[in-house]
C-alpha cells in the first residue's frame, strides 16, 4: 500500500469546501489515483507508441481511509506464457502463491486473478502525481457541476434570492440558494441581463430570474440569472396580487424593454391582464388600493415604469388599451391578414401616444402582435389611405395566385414525371416478358427422360 498521509482530514476539507458529499469525493480520488497510475505505466511502456482505449479497464484504486493510503490492483488471466504483463500472469507465479491445487494446477490456465500491482513511492514519479493532481481538480469540478444540474434543473424559469459577491468584466457574480439548508452557489448575471437603475455593491441582495441552467462542461458559474427578464415581473405581480396566485386574475401578455437603447428613455414594461368574474377589476387589483400593490413591484425593479392595462378579444380595444395613457380615438384595422393597423389620436396625444424615442408605441406592438401606426386625426385622410391599402390588398391577392399558380403548375410538372417514369417502366416490363415468352421451354417430363436417357447410356 502506498501512503498518503492526511487523507481522511483531505476528504473531510474537500467535502466541505467544495459542498460534496464524502463518496463523492473519494471517488474523485479514486478515478484521479488511477489515471496517475495510468501516466506512470505509459511512461515504463515507452516501446508501446499507442495504447488502445480500454487498456486500463482491469486497474481498480482501493482505498484505505483508516490506514491513510491506497493500492492499485488489476485483474489478470492466467497464461502458460506472458505476453501483456498488465493483462497476463504467468501460470508458474501464481502456482507459488497456491500450492495446494498440486499436479492440477494447469487448470488455473484462463481463469483470472486480483494481483496487487502497487507501485513504489519513488517508482511513481513526480509526473505520475501531477496527472494526479489535475485529474482530481477536474473530476471535482465534475463532481459540483453535476450536482448542481440535479438541483437546480428543476428551478429554471423561477425567481430565486441571489446575494452579490464579485466583478468579473461586466458581468456580476452572486450566490444563489436552492432552498433552506442549501448550500450557495455562484450565478452568472451578464451585462444584458442587468437593470440600469440597480446598484450592484457587494453583499446586497436582489431577486433574480434563473434563466437557464447550463449542462455543458463550461468554465464558470452554470447558472445565468436575469433582472430583464420579463418572468421577473410576471413572479413578483404573482406574489404580490392573490387574485392572480388563485387564477382570479391571469397574466395574458408582458411586453418589457428592461434596457432601452438610449440612456435617455428608462425602463418600462406593460402588462395586459384579465377576468372571468365580473365581479373583479383585474387591472385594480393589480394596481391596489392607492396603488400599494404595483409599488412593492415597482420598488423591487427600482423605479421602473410599469402599465397595466386591460386585455380584450376585440383587436381594436386591445390596442387602445395598449396605448395607455394616451387617449385614442379611433383605431382602424387597415389589413388583419398582415396585422397592420392605424390608430387615430388628437395633436395633443400624439407624443403620449408615441411614447419617448418611440418606447409606448414599441411596447405596445409587442404587447398586442400588431404592427401599430400612430396618425393625427385631424390630418387623416381616410378615402386615400383606404385605397392605398385596397391597392395594396389587391397587389398582395394577385401575388398570392401567382403563387400558388407556381406550385400548382410544378406540381403538374411532377406528376407528368412521374407518370412517365411509370410509362417508362411498364415498357420495359412488357419488353421483358415478350423475351421471355419466346424462349423455349423445357418441360419437367423432359427434363426427366433426358436424365433417365442419360443414366441408360452410362450403365
Amino acid at each position: 500500500m502506498l501512503k498518503l498521509l492526511g487523507l481522511k482530514e483531505l476528504i473531510e476539507s474537500i467535502s466541505r469546501e467544495r459542498n460534496l458529499p464524502r463518496l463523492s469525493v473519494q471517488s474523485a480520488i479514486r478515478e484521479a489515483l488511477l489515471k496517475g497510475y495510468e501516466r506512470y505505466r505509459r511512461a515504463q511502456n515507452l516501446d508501446r507508441k499507442q495504447f488502445d482505449e480500454d487498456y486500463f479497464e482491469n486497474f481498480e484504486v482501493e482505498l484505505d481511509i483508516e490506514d491513510e493510503g491506497f493500492r492499485v490492483v488489476s485483474t489478470k488471466t492466467i497464461v502458460e506464457e506472458v505476453t501483456n504483463s498488465d493483462h497476463q500472469i504467468a501460470l508458474k507465479d501464481v502456482i507459488k502463491e497456491v500450492e495446494e491445487f498440486g499436479d492440477d494446477a494447469a487448470q488455473l490456465v484462463g481463469q483470472e486473478v486480483v494481483v496487487d500491482v502497487t507501485p513504489d513511492k519513488k517508482e511513481f514519479g513526480r509526473m505520475a502525481a501531477m496527472q494526479t493532481k489535475q485529474v482530481l481538480s477536474q473530476k471535482l469540478r465534475d463532481q459540483q457541476r453535476q450536482l448542481i444540474q440535479e438541483e437546480f434543473q428543476d428551478l429554471e424559469a423561477t425567481v430565486l434570492q441571489a446575494r452579490v459577491l464579485r466583478f468579473e468584466r461586466q458581468s456580476v457574480i452572486m450566490a444563489v440558494n436552492s432552498g433552506f439548508g442549501q448550500p450557495e452557489v455562484e450565478a452568472e448575471l451578464p451585462k444584458r441581463e442587468q437593470l440600469p437603475n440597480d446598484n450592484y455593491r457587494i453583499g446586497a441582495t436582489f431577486r433574480i430570474y434563473l434563466k437557464k441552467v447550463s449542462r455543458g462542461q463550461q468554465r464558470g458559474p452554470q447558472l445565468l440569472v436575469s433582472r430583464a427578464d420579463a418572468g421577473l415581473v410576471v413572479y413578483l405581480f404573482a406574489n404580490e396580487v392573490p387574485e392572480i396566485e388563485d387564477e382570479v386574475v391571469r397574466i395574458v401578455a408582458v411586453a418589457r424593454e428592461a434596457n432601452p437603447p438610449s440612456s435617455y428613455v428608462g425602463p418600462r414594461t406593460k402588462i395586459a391582464v384579465d377576468t372571468l368574474d365580473r365581479d373583479v377589476d383585474p387591472v385594480g387589483a393589480c394596481i391596489g388600493a392607492r396603488g400599494s400593490r404595483i409599488q412593492v413591484v415597482v420598488n423591487e425593479l427600482r423605479g421602473e415604469k410599469i402599465d397595466v392595462i386591460r386585455w380584450s378579444p376585440d383587436p381594436a380595444t386591445y390596442i387602445a388599451n395598449a396605448l395607455s395613457p394616451a387617449r385614442v380615438d379611433d383605431v382602424r384595422l387597415m389589413d388583419p391578414e398582415t396585422r397592420q393597423t392605424h390608430v387615430l389620436v388628437a395633436e395633443d396625444q400624439l407624443s403620449l401616444a408615441i411614447g419617448k424615442e418611440g418606447q409606448n408605441v414599441r411596447l405596445a406592438a409587442r404587447l398586442t402582435g400588431w404592427k401599430i401606426d400612430i396618425k393625427d386625426k385631424a390630418k387623416y385622410d381616410f378615402e386615400a389611405e383606404d385605397t392605398k391599402f385596397a391597392a395594396a390588398r389587391a397587389q398582395h391577392a394577385v401575388e398570392l395566385n401567382e403563387l400558388e399558380e407556381r406550385e400548382e403548375l410544378e406540381q403538374l410538372e411532377k406528376l407528368e414525371q412521374l407518370e412517365a417514369e411509370r410509362l417508362q417502366s411498364d415498357k420495359l416490363n412488357a419488353q421483358n416478358q415478350q423475351v421471355n415468352s419466346e424462349l423455349p421451354l423445357t418441360s419437367y417430363e423432359e427434363i426427366q427422360e433426358e436424365f433417365e436417357s442419360e443414366n441408360q447410356t452410362i450403365y
